[in-house]
């Protein structure tokens, strides 16, 4: 049975981070999967298996992901962006356009501004 101690939820969500550092995201998203059953409202935590299944190219399980964060957090230009890359590379290029723009929009980092304006006709 799991541990459902908070400190080990806090241990195991530092480690999925390394973990996705460490370019194994497979093993990010196990780690977090026990974090999130347990605390499936950790914001935080769902961000980051978004982005271990967007590096695993899981595509769908990280739209997904990305699609529930922006549920509770329509203003997450992060998450904007990153489900814009997934959709982008799960080539849905016009869909992706919209959350590029609304990442810019919400945040003008120059990372998020030039994806903003790349041509999703090509």
């Amino acid at each position: 049975m799991p541990d459902s101690n908070p400190e080990t939820h806090v241990i195991d969500y530092r480690a999925a981070e390394q973990l996705l550092a460490a370019r194994d995201p497979r093993g990010a998203v196990k780690l977090l999967d026990s974090v999130i059953a347990a605390h499936p409202e950790n914001t935080a935590a769902r961000l980051l298996r978004a982005r271990a299944f967007f590096a695993a190219a899981q595509l769908r399980p990280a739209e997904l992901e990305f699609e529930l964060v922006l549920e509770r957090e329509p203003d997450n230009a992060f998450a904007h962006f990153g489900l814009a890359r997934t959709l982008q590379r799960a080539g849905r290029p016009q869909h992706a356009k919209r959350h590029f723009r609304l990442a810019a929009a919400l945040d003008p980092k120059p990372e998020y501004v030039e994806a903003a304006r790349f041509d999703a006709t090509d």
